[in-house]
């Protein structure tokens, strides 16, 4: 019987046994297996590797796709997806990258005189972080929490320009749009200026005479980590406000700044 002895504690193998969960050490290993496999694996492939039946892990595969710890591919393979590096990431950078941002959309919003709001992306859903209204009386603002969507806003199109090819297509997969046919005619091309220009302006597709402006938020590493929106309105009782242009502009520095303090792994 073998004895391990830690920190002035003596617990045999007899013991260590006792509180095994086989199950959880068959998904953690699925789990290891798949973060080391750049192409992703077929379920026999995966029963081979681990020296199981396939039948023996077909339940655990099931559960970690339904989990969205573990993704199904059209070709029928299973490849891990960025869930746990989600879970491990979010919370301190997020609330780090709101702290540091909020005095940027108060200056911002106060400068331009608009409402501003910060959008993330949580599993291919846009969700709203951050939001200030401008100096006036009254706004066109969305609530903090509001979950918007990928394709018909302008917070979504800058996360879809700047989305790597497979990225892009899992996105519009996820929304029922991974085929060519049942993308929004023009997209594609839309997407592309965006890319081009840094920046989406578009009138919104939710309120009349409203024109969204939005810029990326960059990582350190270079990807894009949140977009900066600004539903914007013509003031018709204030000639001396910013006009389009000059917000625009204003934003994008607003954008650049936030970039600066962003931090790793926000």
């Amino acid at each position: 019987m073998l004895v391990i002895a830690a920190r002035g504690m003596t617990v045999t193998m007899e013991e260590d046994d006792r509180y095994r969960a086989p199950a959880l050490d068959k998904g953690l290993d699925i789990i290891e297996l798949l973060a080391s496999t750049a192409d992703g694996l077929s379920q026999a492939e995966i029963a081979k590797a681990l020296d199981r039946t396939p039948n023996e892990i077909y339940r655990m595969l099931d559960r970690l796709v339904r989990r969205n710890y573990v993704r199904r591919t059209p070709e029928d393979r299973y490849e891990i997806t960025l869930k746990l590096f989600e879970l491990g990431h979010a919370r301190p950078p997020m609330h780090r990258m709101i702290s540091q941002a909020m005095p940027v959309l108060r200056n911002f919003a106060l400068k331009a005189e608009q409402a501003v709001h910060l959008v993330v992306q949580d599993r291919n859903i846009l969700v709203v972080i951050a939001q200030v209204d401008g100096p006036g009386y009254w706004n066109v603002s969305i609530r903090v929490g509001s979950r918007i969507s990928l394709v018909n806003t302008g917070s979504g199109h800058v996360f879809l320009a700047f989305a790597s090819p497979e990225e892009r297509l899992l996105m519009l997969e996820e929304q029922d749009m991974g085929s060519p046919e049942k993308m929004p005619k023009g997209l594609e091309a839309r997407l592309e200026g965006v890319r081009e220009q840094g920046y989406e302006m578009m009138p919104s597709a939710q309120v009349s005479g409203v024109s969204n402006l939005s810029v990326p938020i960059f990582g350190p590493l270079g990807s894009v980590i949140a977009v900066l929106t600004c539903p914007y309105t013509q003031r018709l009782d204030k000639l001396d406000a910013p006009n389009m242009p000059s917000v625009l502009r204003l934003l994008q520095r607003a954008g650049q700044e936030i970039s600066q303090r962003s931090p790793e792994g926000a």
